[in-house]
């Protein structure tokens, strides 16, 4: 099924974000979070691409064996980093041939070891490039494209902002899916800007639910431009240990669900870290026993 279609027939669509092992051996374990989270009946999943596409084969091989042993929607990244256009075309030929239809077409971050982006010989240099590629050669793909209710870290003119993110949309894009926020007030506020730049799909609102402070802090470190209200840092703040820590962080996503949920979201994008356990006290906060009952 596609994801417009999922979006337009439920409200609000939950997915659950993957990431690929780094080797076959760590198959097994991601799929049993895989399999732990399908009990809260999410609308699809996806399934991320790597730092510099390092895990394209990996990716391919997850997607599929969440679809075919889940019966699940599942979303496939795809960036533009390290690939020509005849990689990607074949990239996609053999996603038409496993039954994929979605995919979350990406510019990506530079390769490891390098800070500058440059565009592959013969391949694409911007996310919109990507979008215009796979809706002229495989139009019954739907495509989802980022977004970045924080501003994204490469862009500091909030303004050239959406115009690129307008081009990726203009390009063939069906809905965007945001970076994680903690603060529920930049998601509105990237709504409203959206609307007022003419961009009318759905917006589907991404959070992350911490569990370490260990990982709050390497979060700081990879996504520059990661504000963390004050009032989370001040609860954390008085977390005594680990598992206060988590149980603060846990509450605070889960206040953002109920709050989205009760503004009639399009959709809620859970990054789950490939970990099922702070997403299953995430919904027993909420009070409700799976995605169904929002």
């Amino acid at each position: 099924m596609l994801v417009k279609e999922i979006l337009n027939s439920t409200r609000p669509a939950l997915s659950f974000e993957f990431f690929p092992p780094k080797t076959e051996a760590g198959f097994d374990k991601i799929f049993q979070a895989v399999s732990d989270l399908m009990q809260l009946k999410p609308s699809y999943a996806s399934v991320t691409y790597g730092a510099g596409g390092s895990t394209r084969d990996y990716t391919a091989n997850l997607v599929v064996r969440i679809q075919k042993e889940t019966g699940l929607t599942v979303v496939s990244h795809l960036t533009c980093v390290g690939s020509t256009r005849d990689e990607i075309m074949s990239i996609l030929e053999k996603s038409a041939e496993s039954g994929i239809e979605n995919i979350l077409a990406l510019r990506g971050d530079p390769p490891k070891g390098e800070t500058v982006w440059k565009r592959p010989e013969n391949g694409f240099d911007y996310a919109a490039d990507l979008v215009s590629f796979i809706n002229k050669n495989y139009p019954h793909i739907c495509i989802g494209v980022a977004g970045f209710p924080e501003g994204h870290p490469l862009t500091p003119n909030r303004l050239k902002e959406m115009e690129y993110l307008k081009a990726k949309v203009d390009a063939g894009a069906d809905y965007i899916v945001t970076q994680l926020f903690f603060d529920n007030r930049d998601f509105y506020d990237f709504c409203e800007r959206c609307e007022l730049a003419g961009i009318h799909v759905p917006v589907i609102a991404g959070v992350m639910p911490i569990t370490t402070r260990k990982g709050m802090i390497r979060m700081a470190q990879l996504a520059e431009g990661t504000r963390f209200p004050a009032g989370l840092l001040r609860s954390v703040a008085r977390a005594e240990n680990d598992e206060y820590f988590e149980e603060i962080c846990v509450r605070w996503a889960a206040e953002q669900l109920r709050n989205l949920v009760y503004n009639n979201v399009r959709g809620i994008h859970l990054y789950t870290l490939n970990s099922s356990r702070a997403i299953f006290k995430i919904f027993k906060l909420l009070g409700v026993r799976d995605a169904t009952q929002f």
